[in-house]
């Protein structure tokens, strides 16, 4: 008997549910690219110090 009340109880409130609003995704900043350049040349050349690293054994 409880099941059947809560039944009852949920079945009309999923009714009232608002739609998913997608969020829109926001542009990088001018700070957040010049930090993924660095980044990314920190990366090339530790890439580099690796395979120099490799190279001599």
């Amino acid at each position: 008997m409880r099941f059947l009340i809560l039944l009852t109880a949920v079945i009309p409130a999923s009714g009232f549910a608002e739609a998913f609003d997608r969020p829109i995704p926001q542009a990088q900043s001018a700070t957040a690219e010049l930090w993924f350049f660095f980044a990314t040349l920190a990366l090339i050349a530790a890439l580099i110090v690796v395979a120099r690293v490799v190279a001599r054994r």
